[in-house]
């Protein structure tokens, strides 16, 4: 009590004193881009650009970013298809040239043949330019040097946010009439029945040269993987620790692992390992050496579920629309997102050898049906059909 009231006398004094604050919080610099006035040639002759020109808007790349990693791979996959692939960066880079920004992708995320510009303003006509991100939705909404603005769509953006400025000016790019492609069916469906969104969607796959069974060194001890995000709220970070705890009062003899970020500033009450946020190098190891894995969604699905199962580790996520239109209960455990259907699920799991084990075996033979291969051909037949409308 004492320490709480310490922090609101603190939070109180320094409200007052906001005033001499060196800086003020500008408003209208942050969101700057969404007043930004139409800029680029408009296209008076079409048959003067090539129609596998595609500009891909993005927002600034970090490090094991897991949408880079997802649109790099697909531009990747569309250069060997014959399209070229440019890359914008739309809003603040920490990049002083293009050269650097390509050689950071390249290092960090795909070997791609793509021009990088570090800003939007000057990236080249091109047929299609496709948004990434709501933020750089705008971008494109204002881009005048091309025929068809597309929409790179991972996540319902809107929901990474309370009711409020962001989450309106999020929801509102789905309004700006470009061609939706989807990251899943679930997104496909919503944004067509919500916003009138033309839609196309692809599905999710793995990467077949890093993820595989790699040999477990102490198969006699039980692992739980929690990919515990405590700074992505849609992960259910909180949840999946309660669920956690209450699977190690019933079997004290499971370890934990618990990966995604640094959770050592959190009181954690079960013995675990913090490896934080770990290199994709290390992923397929860290994986197999787990029994379960508790992965939870409450926008989109993420990536990991299939990569798991890839290298035959068991899932147990929650239910819900956003997550089952990939996963199955024939090969992944589902319940409902609650402490104790969640803990049953994975303490059902632990025990049950038999029942493990033909869920590894159903989830490798999922995996394996899935190709990011096929749906990058997906996208490149849809860039077609599009390119043929005109």
């Amino acid at each position: 009590m004492i320490k709480q009231g310490l922090r609101s006398l603190y939070h109180n004094y320094f409200e007052k004193l906001w005033f001499l604050k060196p800086e003020l919080l500008d408003v209208i610099g942050a969101y700057e881009f969404v007043l930004v006035e139409p800029f680029g040639a408009e296209i008076v002759d079409a048959s003067s650009l090539n129609s596998k020109t595609i500009n891909w808007v993005i927002p600034s790349p970090s490090a094991g970013s897991g949408g880079h990693i997802n649109i790099f791979r697909l531009i990747g996959h569309l250069e060997q298809q014959g399209f070229i692939c440019r890359v914008a960066i739309a809003g603040v880079s920490q990049f002083t040239s293009s050269e650097e920004a390509h050689q950071f992708i390249c290092r960090q995320f795909n070997p791609i043949k793509a021009e990088v510009f570090i800003s939007a303003e000057s990236m080249p006509p091109a047929w299609f330019t496709v948004a990434t991100s709501w933020v750089s939705a705008y971008t494109v909404r204002n881009f005048r040097s091309t025929m068809k603005k597309c929409y790179f769509i991972q996540d319902f953006e809107p929901f990474f946010y309370p009711q409020g400025s962001e989450f309106a000016l999020a929801e509102e790019t789905y309004r700006f009439g470009f061609h939706g492609i989807t990251a899943g069916q679930w997104l496909a469906d919503k944004l067509r029945q919500d916003y009138g969104m033309k839609t196309d969607a692809i599905a999710f796959s793995y990467d077949r040269h890093l993820y595989r069974p790699c040999p477990r060194r102490h198969p006699d001890q039980k692992q739980v993987f929690f990919y515990a995000r405590e700074t992505t709220p849609r992960r259910g970070f909180e949840l999946g620790i309660l669920t956690l705890a209450a699977v190690a009062r019933e079997l004290p003899q499971v370890q934990f692992v618990l990966a995604g970020c640094d959770t050592s500033r959190y009181a954690i009450p079960f013995e675990h390992r913090n490896p934080g946020v770990l290199q994709l190098k290390e992923l397929p190891d860290l994986y197999s050496q787990c029994d379960a894995a508790l992965v939870l969604s409450f926008t989109n699905l993420s990536l990991l579920p299939v990569e798991l199962m890839a290298c035959g580790c068991p899932v147990v996520s929650n239910r819900g629309a956003n997550v089952e239109w990939l996963l199955s209960s024939d090969y992944a455990v589902l319940t409902e997102p609650t402490v104790n259907s969640l803990r049953d699920g994975i303490v059902n799991l632990l025990k049950d050898d038999a029942y493990r084990h033909h869920l590894i075996q159903a989830g490798l033979a999922f995996a394996d049906t899935t190709n990011w291969e096929s749906e990058s051909r997906k996208v490149a037949t849809l860039f077609q059909r599009l390119c043929d409308e005109f």
